[in-house]
């Protein structure tokens, strides 16, 4: 059975569903949970394009910071209320994707199982927005659990 599982979530109604997917998981299994959140800063590394110059860079960063933080703490929050202790990760780095960074995440917290959203987008959505679940499967070194909206 898994010992160490690791979420990550974002804002989304489907990252809700496999944070309460992980939590039932954890509880049944006795497992450790490590909750995390990727800061995607990777628009900001444009700055040298000029955006610096629309933006204070540095102030819009610890925005995120902030709001990802108050992410990480409501799901540690409703992982408690449901009996799971949990810590929480804020992964950070503006030159890798995000799945990059949740493999990264999970490798480093010796996860035995990775849980996230999908949102199942096909065609020309999942073109534009790409998929992170998807790269996720292609590099994790480890299972992986895909909860889906519906």
């Amino acid at each position: 059975m898994y010992q160490k599982i690791f979420v990550a979530i974002d804002d989304s109604p489907t990252s809700q569903k496999a944070l309460i997917e992980a939590i039932d998981v954890a509880k049944s299994a006795g497992a450790v949970l490590c909750i995390a959140h990727a800061a995607d800063e990777s628009l900001l590394a444009q700055h040298g394009m000029g955006l610096g110059s629309y933006i204070d860079v540095e102030r819009t960063k610890q925005a995120i910071r902030d709001t990802s933080q108050a992410l990480l703490d409501a799901a540690a929050a409703k992982a408690l209320a449901a009996g799971v202790a949990a810590e929480t990760r804020l992964l950070e780095a503006s030159n890798q994707r995000v799945a990059e960074l949740i493999a990264s995440g999970a490798e480093a917290f010796a996860a035995d199982l990775i849980v996230i959203g999908t949102h199942g987008r096909r065609g020309f959505a999942r073109l534009l927005v790409g998929s992170v679940a998807e790269n996720l499967v292609r590099i994790a070194h480890t299972s992986l659990l895909m909860v889906r909206d519906h």
